[in-house]
């Protein structure tokens, strides 16, 4: 015996549940217990140097001394490596059997006094031979019967001649109950060791010539399927020679009907009549055959050539539009030039609307009232966040679970192929490795291609030239360029103070009390609490926000009427605090006094127009001029441009020439926590500028707008109709706007257009002129 050690050693201890480990073998294996990682850091911390041993009772989670097997191994410990988790993963070597004398009474982690057990070698040398060879014999057999055996693991068995070693060797590779392993450990005769190695192994044997036994019963299973496919061939062949062309399948049957039967290409026909035939040759119930029959199912339940047949009554839809959407008067002239136009010419193609618009400002219902109204069915597809190609072609049939796009489904929805698809939220598609959705929908919305539309579901050409299309989109330059070139663009404006007095008073209150239960008896509202509710309530581009606090106020009515506190409520400008609270929002007053310096200009916001006063003052400096008030890039350089449009006034204007020298300029624009951008405040700058620098006041009932060049041109800007409402809501008389914007005077409200007088300038002279207060204003 090589390295004999008969002394008593004291090791920590390793239990194990379901795993044993023998001499000249490694093991790999993880240990979580807290007292198991003890004592592999005790080793660690030692000699490496451990006791190996197994559980009597495997389920046990917290065993003591009395619960482990005696008999174990004596075992280096080659590696640890901290796993998630707490978990360590250890590698160690069996060295000898060894046997606890006794286990020591250590709280933290188990500890026993060892000592190694002799091994009895065999005499009788020709028998342990013979043994061995049977063993290798029985090796060879199983590893015949077992494909994965390891070519090293072949070679091992086949190359040692120690019975010991061969024994323990088959044990911890081959048998697999791990009681038995344990059996095997605990045997030291060598000889009587391999005797129940054989017996072992014959049954492992045994039990692996059953198992493939089995294994060929389900092959000759597998291969008579093949059989009962084959001759199904066979005897259709044979149908085909004796021209008996019945069909036996009451199911293929219905299906051929059913195809014929749509109005489509005899193309499509054909190739779904050939689905139909592999069909025939199918398994009733595998799974390939559910596949074909969801994808016929489908087909067949497409819309092929039925129209609903469209009314375009213009006065009618004209009608409906303005009972149903207050304002918005450009918007339902386009929609109605478009209908006109398909009504003339019923077989145009490529008439692709998109609203464009704030929220709220009734983009959806606008299309759905356009599909009410010339009798097309309605179907909805929401693109926000949609960012695969399949959604929209759908995917193909060797997918698991594939189904078609959004497209084709909505027709197969709508029971139609020229139903009104309304595509919302369009500039919101997203793209990443799926694919490109906008891509696959160029198709879609190209009437010269859509004619032959490919669903990769489908796969069969579908006409969807008939089909009219609605995009929604808050901000149409989010759309890539090839799908915008496709659409016609509507913008919808966000909704002025009177407009949404309007909408509220014609739609939304009355939705409410309907949808409250309530009746006009009830719940009465004043005009003054309306504008009240608009704007300090609520600031917004559409009306949603107006609806929910209408609702909130009409939730807490119905309290008060239901729990007998009132028989009905008047809202007023008194009591309206008592339901909502204190004034979200204060409005803007406009000043007392004309101010030197103080100019008041106006701003477009994606909620509507807002006042923006611009302020100036003038220090003894050198030259420095500062802005503040959270001004983006391009305002900033409009102040920089006013600047030096003042500098070249200096002889008009009757100032120090060399004020730029000697006095710092500072400007300022309130709200400072709020960005601000655009060149439209440019004139408002100048006129501050200069306003501060002569210590003429400017007229506190005047606002502006326009972009300012250095040379003093003013230049158009965007937004007119909402900067002239907030306008008007400041009280302001006087509004100067770029000459350039004369026929935007148009969309003005007629409200403001009578209230305000209008001065259209081209340069900055005309501003200052009537701006500035001279001595005999």
């Amino acid at each position: 015996m090589d390295n004999e050690k008969t002394e008593i050693q004291t090791v920590p201890v390793l239990p194990l549940r379901g795993l044993v480990i023998f001499p000249g073998s490694i093991l790999h294996f993880d240990i979580a217990r807290k007292k198991s990682v003890l004592a592999i850091k005790a080793a660690m911390n030692a000699d490496r140097y451990i006791f190996i041993t197994s559980q009597k009772d495997a389920l046990d989670s917290d065993p003591s001394g009395e619960d482990l097997c005696k008999v174990g191994v004596y075992t280096k410990i080659l590696q640890i490596a901290k796993m998630p988790d707490n978990v360590l993963r250890v590698v160690a070597e069996g060295m000898y059997r060894a046997k606890a004398e006794s286990f020591l009474d250590n709280p933290m982690y188990f500890e026993a006094a060892v000592k190694e057990l002799p091994v009895k070698k065999s005499d009788n040398s020709e028998k342990i031979e013979a043994m061995m060879n049977t063993v290798k014999d029985m090796f060879n057999e199983f590893s015949m019967m077992n494909s994965h055996i390891p070519q090293d693991m072949i070679l091992t068995v086949h190359d040692t001649n120690d019975a010991g070693f061969l024994s323990d060797y088959i044990a911890d590779n081959v048998i697999r109950d791990y009681h038995k392993k344990r059996e095997i450990l605990e045997t030291l005769d060598e000889e009587i060791r391999i005797e129940k190695i054989i017996t072992m192994f014959r049954r492992e044997n045994n039990v692996l010539a059953i198992e493939e036994t089995i294994n060929e019963r389900t092959r000759e299973c597998i291969e008579g399927n093949q059989k009962e496919y084959y001759l199904r061939e066979r005897l259709k062949a044979i149908h085909d020679e004796l021209g008996d062309n019945e069909d036996f399948s009451t199911e293929s049957y219905d299906y051929k009907e059913k195809i014929l039967n749509i109005k489509t290409t005899d193309e499509n026909k054909e190739k779904l009549l050939k689905e139909v035939q592999k069909l025939e040759k199918m398994s009733v119930n595998s799974a390939e055959a559910n596949v074909v029959r969801n994808y016929l199912d489908t087909c067949i339940d497409l819309p092929w050539g039925v129209y609903t047949k469209e009314k375009i009554d213009i006065k009618k839809i004209n009608t409906n539009l303005d009972k149903n959407h207050y304002g918005l008067k450009k918007v339902k002239e386009n929609v109605i030039e478009a209908l006109a136009v398909r009504k003339l010419n019923p077989d145009i193609n490529g008439q692709i609307i998109c609203l464009a618009g704030p929220p709220g400002v009734g983009k959806t219902s606008i299309a759905h009232s356009i599909a009410d109204t010339i009798g097309r069915k309605y179907q909805r597809i929401a693109l926000g966040g949609v960012h695969d190609e399949a959604e929209i072609r759908g995917h193909r049939r060797t997918y698991i679970g594939a189904m078609m796009g959004r497209i084709m489904y909505a027709v197969k929805q709508s029971g139609s192929a020229n139903p009104l698809i309304l595509l919302d939220e369009i500039d919101k598609l997203g793209k990443d490795f799926h694919g490109d959705p906008t891509s696959a929908l160029l198709e879609v919305l190209d009437g010269e291609q859509n004619s032959t539309f490919y669903d990769h579901y489908i796969d069969l050409p579908f006409d969807l030239s008939k089909v009219m299309f609605i995009t929604t989109a808050n901000d149409y330059t989010a759309i890539p360029a090839p799908l915008l070139d496709r659409m016609d663009i509507i913008q919808i404006d966000s909704y002025t103070r009177e407009e949404k007095f309007n909408i509220a008073k014609l739609h939304l209150i009355s939705k409410q009390l309907k949808k409250h239960g309530l009746n006009a008896r009830q719940f009465k509202i004043t005009d003054e609490a309306v504008y009240d509710i608009i704007d300090s309530y609520t600031r917004e581009s559409g009306v949603r926000s107006l609806e929910r606090t209408i609702s909130k106020i009409m939730n807490k009515v119905a309290v008060k009427i239901v729990s007998g506190e009132l028989k009905s409520v008047k809202i007023t400008l008194d009591n309206i605090e008592e339901y909502l609270g204190s004034r979200k929002y204060k409005n803007d007053t406009l000043g007392s006094n004309n101010e030197v310096g103080l100019v008041t200009g106006l701003a477009w916001t994606s909620v509507g127009g807002e006042t923006l006063p611009v302020e100036v003052a003038v220090m003894n400096g050198s030259g420095k001029l500062e802005l503040t008030g959270s001004l983006g890039d391009v305002m900033k350089e409009s102040a920089q441009a006013a600047y030096t449009c003042v500098r070249t006034m200096t002889e008009k204007l009757n100032i120090d020439k060399d004020f730029y020298k000697n006095k710092d300029i500072h400007i300022h624009v309130p709200e400072g926590a709020v960005p601000k951008d655009g060149p439209s405040a440019g004139i408002t700058m100048a006129t501050a500028i200069a306003s501060a620098l002569t210590g003429i006041p400017v007229r506190r009932d005047l606002a502006m707008t326009g972009e300012i060049t250095i040379r003093g041109r003013v230049l158009p800007i965007g937004g007119l109709k909402e900067k002239t409402m907030a306008a008007y809501r400041l009280g302001i008389k006087t509004i100067i706007i770029p000459q350039d914007n004369r026929s935007d005077l148009d969309e003005v409200d007629e409200i403001v257009k009578n209230s305000v007088e209008f001065v259209l300038a081209d340069n900055i002279d005309t501003v200052l002129k009537t701006a500035l207060i001279s001595e005999n204003n």
